[in-house]
C-alpha cells in the first residue's frame, strides 16, 4: 500500500509537471514568451551638418552655401607692383581753357593714386576731377563725384602739380571717364554754364592694367543639377568670366561645377545677399568668376 501510495504520488506529480509544461510551451507558440533582441543598426553623423537648401518660388532665390570638407587655403590675388603706370593722357577742355596731364599709378596694395601735372586754366572759377563709370556730357550737372575726387584749382598758368589717391579700388579699369567740372562755391554772379558741379570737359581713360596673379582658377565643367546657368563672358585666355544664373542654381553646385571650393565663389562675389554660408543666388542675375576683376 506504501509502495502504491508512492507510485501514485509521483505519477500525480508528472502529471502536474506534464500540464506545467504545456502551458508554458502554449506560451511560446502563441507569443507569450520574450522575442530574441535585434541588434540596432548605427548611423554615422557628419561632423558638420549639411545645410538644408531654401527656395524662394516667387524670386528664384535659391541657398545656402555648404562649406567645403577639408581646409580651403585662402584665395590670393596678387596686387599689380607698386609704381607701375595704369594710365596716362592728356586733357583739354572742349574751349581749350583747361589743360593738364595725368597718369594713374599702382600703389602696390590694390589702391592706387592720380597724378596731375602741368595744370592750367583760364576759366573765372576753381575746377574739381573726379573718376566716374558712366560719362556725363559736357554741360550736364553732376550728382555724384565718382571716385578720387579732387580739386585742381582756380585760374592759374603755373602749370601746377598735385594728386589724389584713388583708394581700394581693385581693378579701376571699370572707371573709364575722367571728368572735370566747375568747383565754383555758389552760382551767385557766375555763368549759367560755370555754375557749381557743371561738366566742363570729359576724356576717356585708357587703361593698362597688368594681370593679377591669383591662386582661383575657375573651369567650367559642364552644367549639372543645381548649376544650370550659362557662361556669359570669358577672359582674354579663355577662362570663364561671368556666370549667368537659372533658376534652382545654389552656390554648393555652382562651385562644384567650376571645380572650385564654395569659399572661393564666395570670396568672388563678396555682395552676394545673405551671410554666414547661407548666401543666396538669384536667377537672371550674374557672379562673377575672374579674380582680376575684384
Amino acid at each position: 500500500m506504501v509502495h502504491r501510495g508512492k507510485t501514485r504520488r509521483f505519477a500525480t506529480a508528472l502529471g502536474v509537471g506534464a500540464v506545467i509544461a504545456g502551458v508554458l510551451a502554449g506560451c511560446a507558440l502563441f507569443g507569450g514568451a520574450q522575442p530574441t533582441p535585434t541588434r540596432a543598426r548605427h548611423t554615422t553623423h557628419s561632423a558638420t551638418p549639411t545645410p538644408k537648401r531654401t527656395s524662394d518660388t516667387a524670386t528664384g532665390a535659391v541657398g545656402s552655401a555648404t562649406p567645403s570638407a577639408a581646409p580651403v587655403p585662402p584665395a590670393t590675388l596678387t596686387p599689380v607692383a607698386a609704381r607701375t603706370v595704369v594710365a596716362q593722357g592728356d586733357v583739354a577742355s572742349p574751349k581749350g581753357s583747361i589743360h593738364f596731364h595725368y597718369r594713374i599709378v599702382s600703389n602696390g596694395n590694390n589702391t592706387y593714386t592720380a597724378e596731375y601735372s602741368g595744370f592750367t586754366s583760364s576759366v573765372p572759377v576753381p575746377v574739381s576731377v573726379t573718376l566716374l563709370e558712366i560719362p556725363p556730357s559736357v554741360g550736364d550737372g553732376l550728382t555724384f563725384h565718382g571716385v578720387g575726387d579732387h580739386p585742381l584749382g582756380g585760374p592759374t598758368t603755373a602749370g601746377a602739380s598735385s594728386s589724389a589717391l584713388l583708394g581700394d579700388v581693385g581693378q579701376p579699369s571699370y572707371l573709364g571717364t575722367l571728368v572735370i567740372y566747375s568747383a565754383a562755391a555758389s552760382a551767385d554772379g557766375v555763368p549759367q554754364e560755370l555754375g557749381p558741379d557743371k561738366v566742363l570737359a570729359v576724356n576717356s581713360i585708357h587703361w593698362s592694367v597688368p594681370v593679377r596673379e591669383s591662386n582661383v582658377h575657375p573651369v567650367d565643367g559642364g552644367a549639372r543639377q543645381g548649376a544650370t546657368g550659362t557662361v556669359s563672358s570669358t577672359t582674354a585666355s579663355g577662362a570663364p568670366k561671368r556666370y549667368a544664373i537659372a533658376p534652382g542654381d545654389n552656390p554648393t553646385d555652382v562651385a562644384a561645377r567650376f571645380g572650385i571650393p564654395v569659399e572661393y565663389l564666395l570670396w568672388l562675389n563678396p555682395d552676394l545677399p545673405g551671410d554666414g554660408g547661407n548666401q543666396f543666388l538669384y536667377a537672371s542675375t550674374s557672379l562673377n568668376l575672374d579674380p582680376d576683376s575684384l
